[in-house]
């Protein structure tokens, strides 16, 4: 995993089966109504279909892949200039970048219905890892957004 995740959070734990604060950010983040046990089921469920998919041995290193295949490096933010609002492509912060590759992956996945919770986590995993899928259309997205309007970075953010 890159260097620029900022995973230091005093509080989280790693999580028990891959030894790794990211899996444990996303189960957090996958959990409903407190219920950590079924969200981590869930997550291993998945990843022991993408494992056997793949033809890999690192769960982890997959995961890793696929979290930084979807996220973004570059965004657009509203600015208003003189009565107009503007859309300023802005560069993403490290934490950002996970919180939304980490939304985005959970998102595609719950938006596909018909079939259980842990085969459309490991769908979307595996594509994401392969460079396609929703969540990765959501990231390109939003860097052909902020290619788009590359005219107004002059505009920058940090300017107030």
């Amino acid at each position: 995993m890159p260097q620029e995740y900022d995973l230091n959070d005093k509080f989280l734990q790693a999580d028990p089966r891959l030894k790794s604060k990211l899996v444990s950010k996303f189960v957090n983040c996958m959990m409903h109504w407190g219920k950590k046990s079924v969200a981590q089921g869930i997550f291993y469920k998945a990843m022991d279909v993408v494992v056997e998919r793949l033809d890999k041995e690192d769960a982890l290193e997959i995961f890793e892949t696929a979290v930084s295949n979807v996220a973004p490096i570059i965004e657009v933010r509203s600015r208003r200039v003189g009565g107009m609002t503007y859309q300023v492509p802005t560069e993403v912060s490290g934490k950002r970048r996970i919180s939304l590759a980490i939304r985005w992956l959970i998102e595609a996945a719950r938006s596909k219905k018909g079939r259980p919770m842990y085969l459309r986590l490991a769908d979307e995993i595996t594509d994401a890892y392969r460079r396609q899928g929703s969540a990765y259309e959501r990231r390109e997205n939003a860097h052909k957004m902020a290619e788009a309007n590359r005219a107004f970075a002059h505009f920058s953010l940090r300017r107030r």
